[in-house]
């Protein structure tokens, strides 16, 4: 009864949650209306292949057309015509296998077997793509219902053919709307998420003692943003193949937004990287009693450095074209800050390092993942930086 109860209220939280979709779908702009648009475009070119379908062949094969425009109707116009491309291939290879044994070995189980053993093997060849066990659910199918009969395959082909022009007709006409100007103020909405949180740990170096759970926190917060760069490279690549092929004219002008996005959020990931290593070890300190033996000269010029690297995190991350000379600016101050530390740590690694042992190695520790920041920032820039 419990269990039952519980499958109710998941169900009823589902059937919610698919309702709020489509009403913000119908609202606004974003990727539910794009589902909702998918959906009703695959619905409308299905009934259309059907009904033609229905009118000029026969019976039997008539529901190759609106399964084919399914098929057809994918997230991109590219990613349709390459599963369209394959699944005609596949039928013909299947029908082809058909046809032959059908005609050469005649209507048997064990041809129907062979049929079976040739499919599957040639549906593994990598033209196939991931349509390759079409080739034999559609050889099952030519072989078993239409006798392998030259007729029947014609008409299979016939109506697989019609079911593409429906589906890619229908995508073509309604082409899926272009995010580029979408994906890069995400990208310029993460950067500036995670300056901000660049400056916040810059802050907690400045105090004498951070809050220990203020500390973990960051690190809560880091991995958050990688999840969501994670997520947005995904998203980038989906709206780079949407380009392709795509009847609208481009958000933005610029040919390489999209690339520059991808740059983006790569340096924000590589970052992202190095501060949480960067807090690890401030929390490693915090809770082991050993964060006094940190200067407050070096505790201060880092949290100057970090606040040089989030300026450049900042810039880095804006939808506008980039002003290079300020990023090289920007960049210049970022790692004058990290050389003035270095000295600083070799000073005090000779001086005290006998009464605070510790300190050297919590300093280079910390003044490593300083330096691989901003040689990850500067290695990463170039693609950034050309547009």
């Amino acid at each position: 009864m419990r269990k039952g109860r519980a499958a109710l209220g998941r169900a009823r939280d589902a059937i919610a949650a698919a309702g709020a979709s489509t009403i913000r779908g119908v609202r606004e702009q974003g990727p539910e209306r794009d589902e909702l648009l998918l959906g009703a475009k695959s619905v409308g070119a299905a009934v259309v292949a059907w009904v033609v379908a229905r009118h000029l062949l026969p019976v039997a094969v008539a529901m190759f057309a609106p399964l084919t425009a399914l098929l057809a109707l994918q997230v991109t116009v590219y990613r349709s015509v390459r599963d369209c491309v394959q699944y005609g291939l596949a039928v013909a290879a299947g029908a082809a296998l058909a046809a032959a044994l059908a005609a050469g070995a005649g209507i048997h189980w064990w041809s129907f077997a062979l049929l079976g053993l040739l499919a599957v093997g040639v549906g593994r060849f990598r033209p196939f793509g991931g349509q390759g066990s079409q080739v034999a659910a559609v050889g099952f199918f030519a072989f078993s219902s239409g006798g392998g009969l030259i007729d029947y395959i014609g008409h299979l082909a016939a109506s697989v053919l019609i079911g593409a022009v429906c589906g890619l007709g229908a995508h073509f006409l309604l082409a899926p709307a272009r995010h580029t100007r979408r994906r890069q103020e995400a990208a310029e909405s993460i950067c500036f998420e995670l300056s901000g949180r660049m400056r916040d740990l810059a802050d907690a170096f400045d105090t004498r003692e951070p809050a220990l759970e203020e500390v973990r926190r960051m690190r809560s917060d880091w991995r958050r943003l990688a999840a969501d760069c994670d997520r947005l490279h995904g998203m980038v690549d989906t709206e780079a193949e949407n380009a392709k092929l795509n009847p609208r004219s481009p958000q933005v002008a610029v040919p390489y937004a999209l690339p520059r996005t991808r740059e983006t959020l790569t340096i924000a990931q590589r970052c992202l990287d190095h501060l949480r290593s960067i807090t690890r070890t401030l929390e490693h300190a915090l809770a082991d009693g050993h964060y006094e033996a940190l200067r407050p000269a070096f505790r201060s010029g880092y949290g100057t450095l970090l606040n040089s690297a989030a300026a450049v995190v900042e810039e880095i991350g804006q939808a506008a074209a980039t002003d290079n000379g300020r990023l090289q600016e920007l960049l210049g101050q970022a790692s004058g800050r990290l050389g003035e530390l270095r000295p600083l740590m070799r000073s005090e690694t000779e001086t005290e390092a006998e009464s605070e042992p510790l300190a050297p190695t919590i300093q280079g520790t910390l003044l490593t993942d300083a330096s691989r920041l901003v040689t990850d920032i500067r290695s990463n820039l170039d693609a950034v930086a050309s547009v």
